[in-house]
């Protein structure tokens, strides 16, 4: 017990330290247990047994029926009608987001729905004039909430059912919570539209958000000079030209009559009477014109975005977060030579409210981090389709498969309906959705790989393992005796509401699937020891761990819009505890009254 303990504490403190990426460091937990077999007592099959296991499948089936949908279009164009039926009014706007990201995250993975959602409300908040700081909150805090209303809304829902099924006998049917859910849902729905939408500030101002350039602060870094003709630069080719200069600054692009010119500039060459649009500070760029020949032009000087995007070229300013589970964490852009693999020059990088404008190559990127490029077109369309990035906020929104949205529902449908009426597993019915998805061409057998986030794949299989040890070991038991022990005076509905509160707590800190790993086998053994129901008590701890509303850290939907609402730490705390403290109360209760304790 002392060793699976001091496991499961060096864990948490790994998830939250993180000093490497989180599936990297579930994966080392199967082999330290086996190491450790004579005290884990996990074997070689029981630490690998979360890559076969049910739940790590269907979640993974899941991604990719959900990636059919969003290729079909279906919630883009739900978002185009936000912008005719709420005029432009917030409060409308507000209404009709929580209301719709709800119920879709109950039938689809809510990552995906927020994933999704976010250029929507970008656009939506650009054309009425609205702050999206005042969406994106409750967009994340809405899809948790729905992803309650069905067994397949979250991962965590198909984990802890089948954890219920080992330990009790008893896995989720599809609709087996729904009633909770939906009390869950509207409760939650009410605060956001109308105590929560006055706690969450408006890190972005609509006024800042008519210009890219002046919403990411980037009017004292962005300067037009002209080369003079007896500038040392002038007849130099660009790239070896720039390694000699001793300056920490960024050739954006090179006006040369009157056509412009952006990456990949290496190649070409600087002439007199060349503009150049340079991102820089003032006291780098008064050095540069003092020794390199560069001439101030004082009524071109202030770059804005219509001078930087040229649409007949195909040059834009586009906003780019940093996906979950992207290659890009924990590198740095000069580490992935990000300039020459994309083609695309970074200009300013926003994390939270934080905004950086020098030294952006040493940055060590986040998830949720967001990248203000300057791009092609055709840089745009790779950008589009790659998983490691959400394009925040672009002109022209991509082809969607709008033909295939009756297949992509129908499917959808049927394996919900398999599932529902118990006809096969929900894992079999996921597969062969998944396998008609792609024979249909509702999603490309590339894509299908390329929608799975596996980083909660690995975290999933990986930490399986942890929780039988837990079981295996009798560690589970002894705890689940302290909180008896100090709990034991009261009714049985406050034991719900402690391990409610001690799960929300730990979900804030680490993945919301590792809370429900590690608290669902404590939460059963003491319902045993105070003879209460134990399927209410794995309810609190799975609807607890879905509801992270203290920290952008602790649930990846909420890293998602940590960087694209300029949201400060503080904010989800703000906004998040009255919530979580309402849930607290309402989620143990109706509980009780729906299945007893």
């Amino acid at each position: 017990m002392l060793i699976v303990s001091s496991l499961v504490i060096l864990a948490i403190l790994l998830f939250l330290w993180e000093p490497i990426r989180a599936d990297i460091i579930a994966l080392t937990i199967p082999i330290i247990l086996v190491l450790l077999e004579p005290w884990s007592q996990i074997n070689i099959d029981q630490a690998l047994s979360g890559f076969a296991n049910p739940a790590t499948i269907t979640v993974l089936a899941m991604f990719i029926l959900s990636e059919g949908i969003q290729r079909s279009g279906l919630v883009q164009i739900l978002g185009d009608k936000i912008v005719q039926l709420t005029s432009g009014k917030e409060s409308r706007q507000l209404g009709i987001i929580v209301g719709l990201a709800g119920p879709i995250a109950g039938i689809i993975n809510n990552t995906p729905v927020v994933a999704i959602f976010i250029p929507m409300i970008k656009n939506l908040a650009r054309k009425t004039k609205t702050s999206p700081s005042k969406l994106l909150i409750p967009l994340s805090y809405a899809s948790m909430m729905g992803g309650m209303l069905t067994l397949v809304g979250t991962s965590t829902n198909l984990l802890a059912s089948d954890i219920s099924a080992r330990l009790i006998g008893h896995s989720f049917s599809m609709f087996e919570f729904t009633q909770l859910g939906i009390v869950i849902l509207v409760i939650g729905s009410l605060y956001l539209v109308t105590l929560g939408r006055h706690l969450i500030p408006e890190r972005i101002k609509p006024e800042q958000y008519d210009d890219l350039i002046e919403e990411y602060e980037m009017i004292d870094y962005l300067t037009e000079v002209v080369i003079e003709e007896n500038s040392p630069l002038a007849g130099k080719i660009v790239g070896p030209a720039l390694e000699e200069l001793d300056f920490e600054f960024d050739l954006v692009q090179i006006i040369r009559s009157g056509k412009q010119f952006m990456e990949p500039l290496d190649a070409k060459s600087l002439q007199p009477g060349d503009h150049l649009i340079i991102r820089t500070n003032r006291e780098t760029l008064l050095k540069m014109i003092e020794t390199e020949g560069l001439k101030l032009i004082p009524d071109k000087a202030k770059v804005t975005e219509e001078k930087l995007e040229s649409p007949t070229q195909g040059q834009n300013l586009v906003e780019t977060v940093i996906t979950n589970g992207s290659f890009l964490e924990g590198q740095t852009l000069a580490e992935i030579n990000f300039l020459a693999r994309y083609d695309a020059t970074v200009l300013a990088i926003r994390r939270g409210s934080t905004l950086a404008h020098s030294r952006m190559e040493d940055i060590t990127l986040k998830a949720g981090d967001v990248l203000l490029l300057l791009v092609t077109e055709k840089t745009l369309e790779r950008l589009r389709h790659n998983r490691n990035f959400i394009i925040a906020y672009e002109i022209n929104p991509t082809d969607y498969r709008q033909s295939k949205i009756p297949i992509a529902l129908g499917i959808i449908s049927t394996v919900v309906a398999l599932a529902v009426f118990e006809i096969i597993p929900i894992v079999i019915s996921a597969i062969a959705g998944v396998i008609a998805m792609v024979l249909t061409d509702c999603v490309k057998p590339n894509e299908m790989y390329e929608a799975v986030n596996w980083e909660v794949i690995f975290l999933l299989a990986s930490l399986i393992p942890l929780g039988i040890a837990l079981e295996e070991t009798g560690t589970a038991q002894y705890i689940a005796q302290h909180l008896i022990n100090m709990i034991d005076s009261f009714p049985p509905i406050i034991a719900l509401g402690v391990f409610y509160i001690l799960t929300a707590l730990l979900t804030n800190i680490i993945s919301n699937n590792a809370s429900v790993i590690l608290m669902t086998p404590i939460a059963v053994d003491a319902a045993l020891q105070l003879g209460a129901n134990p399927f209410s008590f794995i309810l609190v701890v799975t609807f607890a761990a879905s509801t992270a509303f203290l920290t952008p850290i602790g649930y990846q939907t909420n890293l998602m819009v940590y960087g694209p609402g300029g949201y400060k730490f503080k904010d989800f705390m703000i906004a998040g505890a009255p919530l979580q403290l309402l849930l607290a109360i309402a989620t143990p209760l109706f509980i009780y009254l729906f299945w007893g304790v």
